[in-house]
């Protein structure tokens, strides 16, 4: 499967199905920036200096086509450590998206972009540039460890990673649960309950009648 149709797979069963299936999932205060921002993509790690984002342009500059990058400020997160600029960077070298444990800005911008960014706040107070970083070496991000390669989605309901030498298997039980939801979607509209469905004992909860 070529690296479009694996993106394209991976989106269509979510990152509920994904981190149910395999998937590292990462804390939820790593979301959207945006309503409907989602992406699926090769990681590329960037680790910041915290306070300076130099590591981040640097990643601009290196990260293949369709690439997502995934970066680590550590314990400063509350600058804009991204915004339009960067953002048009990006763009013109065809990256796919950003996750960022750190804060971003310009979000209206980055909206009207429609390019994917999912942070774990806005701050208005920009980054300086000149500080060390690293590319393509591990980081942690959302408190799940990223290497190069593996895979990073993120949806509205927020970001998971794929290690790369996990993806088939991942694939495999996400296929699986999603057809099985897809069964138990048909029952339910049948008008049978998830009590009978998921065999639930419902004698713990006491009820008025």
């Amino acid at each position: 499967m070529d690296q479009a149709a694996t993106a394209a797979e991976l989106l269509a069963h979510g990152t509920a199905t994904l981190g149910e299936s395999g998937a590292r999932r990462m804390r939820n205060r790593i979301g959207p920036v945006w309503p409907g921002a989602r992406v699926a993509g090769p990681a590329v790690p960037v680790r910041c200096t915290p306070g300076d984002n130099l590591g981040i342009h640097v990643g601009v500059s290196k990260a293949p086509a369709g690439s997502v990058l995934v970066v680590d400020v550590g314990h400063e997160p509350e600058l804009g450590y991204w915004g339009e600029v960067l953002t048009t960077a990006a763009e013109v070298a065809g990256i796919a998206g950003l996750v960022i444990d750190g804060c971003v800005r310009d979000v209206d911008a980055l909206a009207a972009h429609g390019f994917p960014v999912f942070s774990s706040g806005i701050a208005l107070t920009g980054a300086t540039k000149h500080r060390a970083g690293s590319v393509g070496l591990p980081v942690r991000c959302g408190d799940v460890t990223v290497d190069d390669g593996d895979w990073v989605v993120g949806d509205v309901d927020g970001v998971v990673i794929v290690p790369g030498d996990v993806l088939a298997d991942v694939l495999a039980a996400a296929r699986t649960r999603t057809d099985k939801e897809a069964a138990l979607f048909e029952q339910l509209k049948a008008g049978r309950t998830t009590l009978e469905l998921l065999d639930l004992d419902p004698g713990p909860v006491t009820t008025a009648d």
